[in-house]
C-alpha cells in the first residue's frame, strides 16, 4: 500500500501526541513493506528526506509569520500535494485545521480519505465561544467529507454515534512497555526515587493543571511537584506567576528525551494525568508503560483505559486526598495498580498490535472499494 500521513507537525516528534503517533505508525508501516510518506512543515528541525524508511515530504508553513492560523494553509498545501500522487490511503491526523481543505477531494473515491478524529477539540476551555462554534462546524465537515473515520477511544466512538449517527473504527494509540530503569537519570533534576510528584502535559486549561497544583498546595506536602511542559505561552506564564510562591512547585519546561521521561514517570511517587477532552491520550499510555503510579482526572476517556487501576480526582480537594492516599499506600497495593496497567499495555496497546490493526483496516477498506 501507498500511504500518506497528514495533519501533523512532522516527524521525528518534537511537539506532541499526534506527531509521536505519526512517527511510530509510519515507521511500523514501512517496516511491514508499505510505502509511507509523512508530511512535515518546511521549518521542522529535521530536514532529511527519509526517516526510518519513511519518506518525509516538507511543505511550506507560514507559522513563523502568522501563528496558529498557518495550520489551515499548511494542511491545505499538504492535501493538494498528496492528491497529485498515487497514494492509496490519505490518513489525516485530526480535523481541526484539515477539514476546510477536504473540498479538494471533490467526488473522488480514491485515494481513501480516513480521518482520525482525535478528541473533542471544541471542548477545550482555551477557546472562546466563536472558536468553539467554528470547530464544531469543522467537525461536521470532516465527518461529512471523510470516506471513513477512526476513533481512538470508546468514549469518542460513542460520541460520534450519538451526535452524528455515524460509525467509526476504534483503534487506539500505542505504547511500548518499559522494563529497564536507572535512578542515575534522576540526578540531572536533583530528584530521588518516590520523593516527588509529576505531571507531563501541554500547559492548557483543559488539562486541569491548576486543579492539580491547587490540590498539591492544599495537601501541604513536603515533596516537590515537577511540571514538565512548555511554559513559554500566555497560560504557561500565568501558571508560573500563580505558583511562584508555592514552595515545591517546579516548572521544568519541555523534555523530549524518552528515556529521561520514562524514568521520571517510573520513579515518581505519583504521576498526575489531568487530560479531560481527549480520547486515548499518548502520555497516559506512556505512564502506564513506564510502570508509574497514576492519579487521573475522572472522565469516561481515562476510566475506559485505566478502569479501577488508578486513583481518580475531580477537584483540588480530591487531589489533596489522592496525595494522602499515596502517602499511606502500601507497596503491595501500589504494585497491583502498576502491574495491571502494564498488562493492559502488553495486551491491548502494544505498538505492533496497533500498527497491525491499521494495516488490516486499510487493506480491508481498499478491498471493499475495489
Amino acid at each position: 500500500m501507498k500511504i500518506a500521513i497528514l495533519g501533523t507537525r512532522g516527524i521525528p516528534n518534537n511537539y506532541g501526541g499526534f506527531e509521536q503517533f505519526a512517527e511510530y505508525l509510519s515507521a511500523g508501516l514501512a517496516a511491514r513493506g508499505h510505502e509511507v510518506t509523512v508530511y512535515s512543515p518546511h521549518i521542522h528541525p529535521y530536514q532529511q528526506k527519509t526517516y526510518k524508511n519513511v519518506t518525509v515530504c516538507h511543505i511550506y508553513s507560514p507559522e513563523e509569520k502568522v501563528g496558529a492560523a498557518a495550520n489551515f494553509i499548511y494542511d491545505y498545501l499538504c492535501l493538494k500535494d498528496a492528491l497529485k500522487k498515487d497514494f492509496d490511503i490519505l490518513y489525516e491526523a485530526g480535523y481541526h485545521s484539515n477539514a476546510p481543505s477536504y473540498h479538494l477531494m471533490k467526488q473522488r473515491t480514491r485515494p481513501l480519505l480516513i480521518t482520525n478524529m482525535d478528541g473533542l477539540e471544541w471542548k477545550r476551555s482555551k477557546w472562546n465561544k466563536f472558536t468553539r462554534w467554528l470547530i464544531k462546524q469543522l467537525e461536521k465537515l470532516a465527518v461529512k467529507k471523510s470516506h471513513y473515520l477512526i476513533s481512538d477511544n470508546i468514549g469518542i466512538q460513542q460520541y460520534y454515534r450519538d451526535t452524528f449517527n455515524v460509525e467509526s473504527f476504534m483503534i487506539s494509540y500505542g505504547a511500548n512497555a518499559v522494563y529497564e530503569y536507572s535512578e542515575a537519570l534522576l540526578k540531572k533534576y536533583d530528584l530521588s526515587p518516590h520523593s516527588y510528584y509529576l505531571l507531563i502535559a501541554r500547559l492548557e486549561p483543559e488539562n486541569n493543571i491548576e486543579t492539580i497544583l491547587d490540590g498539591y498546595v492544599l495537601s501541604n506536602s513536603t515533596l516537590p511537584f515537577v511540571v514538565i511542559g512548555n511554559y513559554k505561552s500566555k497560560y504557561g506564564n500565568t501558571l508560573r506567576e500563580k505558583y511562584t510562591s508555592a514552595k515545591g512547585v517546579q516548572f521544568a519546561g519541555s523534555i523530549y528525551h524518552k528515556q529521561e521521561l520514562d524514568n521520571l514517570r517510573h520513579f515518581a511517587k505519583g504521576y498526575f494525568h489531568g487530560h479531560s477532552v481527549g480520547g486515548t491520550n499518548p502520555s497516559l499510555l506512556e505512564a502506564m508503560a513506564s510502570q508509574a503510579m497514576i492519579v487521573a482526572h475522572s472522565n469516561i476517556f481515562n476510566q475506559s483505559i485505566l478502569d479501577a487501576d488508578a486513583i481518580y480526582f475531580k477537584n483540588a480537594a480530591d487531589v489533596a486526598d489522592s496525595i494522602a492516599i499515596l502517602d499511606d499506600m502500601n507497596v503491595e497495593k501500589r504494585n497491583s495498580f502498576i502491574s495491571a496497567n502494564l498488562f493492559k499495555i502488553e495486551t491491548k496497546y502494544a505498538w505492533d498490535d496497533i500498527i497491525d490493526s491499521h494495516v488490516n483496516l486499510f487493506e480491508s477498506l481498499l478491498n471493499k472499494e475495489r
